[in-house]
């Protein structure tokens, strides 16, 4: 006769093989297995300060709980299908190892509230792992653009020559960008760090027990009020799986960019040797092929959000078979975050910019054409009306291959009485960078308040960072 299950008391019959291992989790859910030590542990404690079970019997169920979480540490532990995800296998790891006691961990709790509770812990033991990398990445870029405030290059709109930029005002652009994603995920973790322990199926226990105990315990910040939704709320790996893809897009968006600018046609920067490859075939290639991969991973993440999303989409309360699709994708994404902020931070860290590249890509690409009209406009002149004369003086020079800046003063002044010698100042593209200081502004001076502001915003990050 087959073993049967923990479960399988009203049972006469025992699955098939490819049955079990279609229905077993242990393959991946495994990656909780110090979560669900930590949970029970916690557990076991509580019911015994409440005196659900003995004092000696919570000290022998914790004392063997803690030798499977030193052998786990020590990569001693075999799971099998036969026990179908980390909850029955540490169990019935349990058992062997202090006998049928350990049968009475189980009292007051049920797999409901025990997993929701170990995928609450393993997120919310990550989401600082992922700040802190974002922090990693925010200390380069910081330092990028301090170094880089007056590394001048065409700002683009719809991939065109709009004005030029401070290569510095750039790269604040993404630190603010990622600033976004660290209080995104830092928000995650107030719904992240709340305890399901003690819902047990759905419906609560008649045993006494202390919730809020378990949950100070276990570090969380609050106690599911309703047993109903703490078996069934997984808003926490949706928020943190829509936070991982906004990430995503953000360092796909930057890629892109470094894609473009390694490329023959820009040169303005080069990639470190230790993050481009070769071709097999092409001897003169050095492909940006991490930049390229990190950005095709975003499909993965936006995959594993969908994922996650159509599974709770039909659901109804409480738990359902169907909840078991909940975790790969997030422990995937996880990984796949944790590579690209990894890479990423080396990348930017070695890259070569080639800033007189970026200079010289200003000098004849009338992005200083707004420049004129603000010159015209702060003559008097209405702004729509410098808008016209400005764009008739670039349709000549394109005729005539001029830029603006090379046009003779007599030229500019056949436009417009308006114009002086004056004009030659503000149409230099250095001057029209450094003069734009509004707040926010690409101005050298404003770069700089940007990038004093960042280091007082990450703080101990990244004195630490810069230091290490």
């Amino acid at each position: 006769m087959a073993v049967k299950k923990m479960w399988g008391g009203r049972f006469n019959a025992v699955s098939p093989e490819f049955a079990q291992e279609f229905g077993a989790s242990i393959d991946f859910d495994q990656a909780m297995a110090a979560e669900d030590i930590e949970g029970s542990i916690a557990h076991v404690t509580m019911l015994g300060d409440t005196g659900i079970v003995t004092k000696d019997e919570a000290a022998t169920i914790k004392q063997g709980l803690q030798d499977l979480d030193a052998e786990l540490q020590a990569g001693q532990l075999e799971f099998t299908v036969a026990n179908e995800d980390i909850h029955m296998n540490i169990e019935s790891l349990l058992t062997a190892k202090i006998g049928a006691v350990a049968g009475k961990l189980h009292t007051a709790r049920s797999r409901n509230d025990q997993v929701a509770t170990d995928f609450h812990l393993w997120v919310q033991h990550r989401l600082p792992e992922v700040t802190a990398a974002l922090k990693k990445l925010q200390t380069v870029l910081l330092n990028l653009a301090e170094t880089h405030v007056e590394t001048i290059l065409p700002g683009t709109t719809h991939l065109q020559h709009a004005q030029p930029i401070s290569l510095g005002h750039y790269f604040m652009a993404y630190f603010n960008m990622l600033q976004r994603d660290v209080e995104r995920f830092d928000f995650n973790m107030q719904h992240t760090s709340i305890s399901p322990l003690g819902a047990a199926a759905l419906a609560g226990t008649t045993f006494p027990i202390d919730r809020q105990e378990t949950a100070d315990l276990l570090g969380f910040q609050q106690v599911y009020t309703n047993s109903l939704d703490a078996v069934s709320d997984r808003d926490f790996a949706i928020e943190y799986l829509t936070n991982a893809s906004v990430l995503m897009m953000h360092l796909s968006r930057l890629c892109e960019e470094l894609v473009l600018w390694s490329s023959y046609e820009y040169q303005y920067i080069e990639m470190d040797d230790a993050y481009a490859t070769g071709s097999s075939i092409m001897p003169q290639k050095k492909n940006p092929d991490y930049a390229e991969l990190i950005r095709g991973k975003v499909g993965r993440v936006y995959g594993d959000l969908t994922g996650l999303l159509t599974v709770m989409k039909g659901l109804p309360l409480a738990y359902n078979k169907d909840m078991q699709e909940d975790k790969e994708g997030v422990f995937d994404a996880t990984t796949t975050i944790m590579g690209s902020l990894h890479v990423m931070t080396g990348m930017l860290s070695t890259v070569h910019i080639k800033a007189d590249n970026m200079h010289n890509a200003v000098k004849a690409d009338f992005s200083n054409a707004t420049e004129l009209a603000d010159y015209l406009a702060a003559k008097g002149l209405p702004f729509r009306q410098a808008h016209a004369i400005v764009g008739q003086l670039v349709l000549q020079g394109i005729q005539t291959n001029t830029p603006l800046q090379d046009m003779s003063l007599a030229t500019l002044q056949s436009a417009s009485a308006l114009i002086g010698d004056d004009v030659y100042h503000d149409l230099d593209p250095v001057a029209a960078v450094e003069r734009r200081q509004s707040l926010g502004g690409t101005g050298f001076d404003s770069v700089r308040q940007q990038v004093a502001a960042g280091k007082q915003l990450l703080g101990d990050a990244y004195a630490s960072a810069t230091v290490g």
